[in-house]
């Protein structure tokens, strides 16, 4: 939105306040640069992402999304991905239930959990857009897909399709479980840069055998942050009878979802990355008609014919309570959904969303590397990507040397016998954390060239 700013006055911590014409316009503007505006011109769109703070006659007062986050502000922060950052509202919500609990842990253990709990369930299947007995809290999406690879059936003769670009937690669950249990684990090559998402659900498909009884994907993946057809895929394995399990980790807060429309029996994810729930939320939905399948991973009061402690379903008690344990990071998960609510996040998400393709197109022209998504990209990442790096003779010690020379907080990721670094934008990044970035990489990729040839 074009904005004809009259003056801009700075105050303390980067903020600015800014006089319009008219109160009833919005702008916004970037910590720690004069905005174009204090010298009288009209710019559209802002470079960053803030929220008004204040808009009494005219008067805005603007900040960075970067001042509700608890993250470090002398690091330049672009792993989101990997563990999320927790905004201070929700944080302060995830304090005051662990003092509730504290204050008294009998009442709240043994009487209230059940009823907290079920109105977070509630909270996130509207933001899911599914029934609330449909979703179970658990510590994390590894955790949800050790419970299906645990309860499914799976034996000798039996395969689990799934593709070489899933997390590596994950694929040990599998692996692990096939090993213990003789049913084999195909993980299916799928190519950079993904070809159409039609062409790809063939390519995939293209791994299914009589002997097929799981497909196992990831919404998006982690090491190649792509975004897979899942929607079709599982519609595609229903018509053939195979079970789906999807593990949506990097999914809820960068997508908005529909799990029913999906159509996986199984979909686990993660509350405490893009959603910005505290550490330690996720959750695993199961279909009506597949909860039969799921037994507990851990055997507590919710399993048995005589249970006294039940949440209404055999689902619920088998997963829902295994005992004494902190459930605030559970939640606090609506308190996450309200702070994005409340932020206008599907405008958040585009602007990341165009400040990721920038960054990669930035590193890609740096590089000279070919890009690793089609063009153009449209949907095939969200709000995290990779870039191709040229080779780097040590790249742990590469990443290393970008945080502790530049304090750049990134992962740089070996997969498929190629080198990529991982960028993750949310609301608090800004275009000053891309350019810093690509001035350390642009020192760092010198000196690599230079050591190479000296070897």
């Amino acid at each position: 939105m074009a904005v004809n700013a009259k003056k801009c006055l700075k105050f303390d911590a980067g903020i600015w306040v800014i006089v319009v014409k008219s109160a009833a316009r919005v702008c916004e503007t970037r910590r720690g640069n004069l905005p174009a505006a204090a010298r009288g011109r009209t710019i559209s769109p802002w470079p960053s992402f803030v929220n008004i703070i204040s808009d009494s006659i005219g008067l805005f007062m603007i900040h960075s999304l970067r001042d509700d986050f608890l993250v470090d502000p002398e690091v330049v922060f672009l792993n989101h991905g990997s563990f999320g950052a927790t905004p201070r509202p929700v944080f302060e919500t995830y304090q005051e239930w662990q003092r509730r609990l504290e204050w008294q842990p009998v009442q709240f253990l043994g009487t209230d959990i059940g009823e907290y709990l079920a109105e977070a369930r509630v909270a996130l299947g509207r933001y899911l857009n599914a029934a609330a007995d449909d979703l179970v809290y658990v510590p994390n999406a590894t955790f949800g897909v050790n419970v299906v690879a645990r309860s499914l059936r799976l034996g000798p003769g039996d395969e689990v399709l799934a593709t070489d670009h899933e997390y590596g937690a994950c694929e040990n669950a599998w692996r692990f479980m096939s090993r213990d249990r003789g049913f084999t684990y195909n993980s299916r090559p799928v190519p950079l840069p993904l070809p159409d998402a039609s062409e790809l659900l063939e390519q995939f498909w293209a791994g299914v055998t009589p002997r097929t009884r799981v497909i196992f994907l990831s919404h998006i993946t982690s090491p190649t942050a792509v975004r897979f057809p899942v929607e079709a895929i599982c519609a595609r394995a229903r018509e053939a009878g195979i079970l789906t399990v999807i593990d949506g980790a990097h999914a809820p807060g960068q997508l908005p979802l529909d799990l029913p429309a999906i159509g996986a029996d199984f979909y686990t994810g993660n509350c405490h990355k893009w959603l910005c729930a505290p550490k330690g939320s996720g959750f695993l939905y199961a279909r009506p008609e597949a909860q039969h399948l799921i037994e507990p991973l851990i055997v507590g009061w919710g399993w048995g014919e005589g249970r006294t402690f039940t949440f209404g379903t055999d689902f619920l008690d088998s997963l829902q309570y295994p005992g004494t344990n902190d459930y605030a990071a559970y939640l606090s998960v609506p308190a996450a959904i309200e702070f994005q609510a409340s932020h206008d996040w599907p405008s958040v998400r585009s602007r990341c969303r165009e400040l990721v393709e920038q960054a990669i197109g930035r590193i890609d022209a740096l590089t000279g590397l070919p890009s690793l998504y089609p063009q153009p990209a449209g949907d095939a990442y969200c709000q995290m990507a990779i870039a191709a790096l040229p080779p780097i003779i040590d790249l742990p010690a590469f990443k290393k040397q970008l945080y502790d020379d530049f304090r750049v907080e990134i992962p740089c990721i070996q997969w498929g016998g190629r080198q990529f670094i991982r960028i993750s934008i949310q609301g608090y990044n800004t275009v000053a954390d891309v350019d810093t970035l690509l001035m350390a990489l642009e020192a760092m990729l010198v000196g690599e060239a230079a050591g190479a040839s000296l070897r």
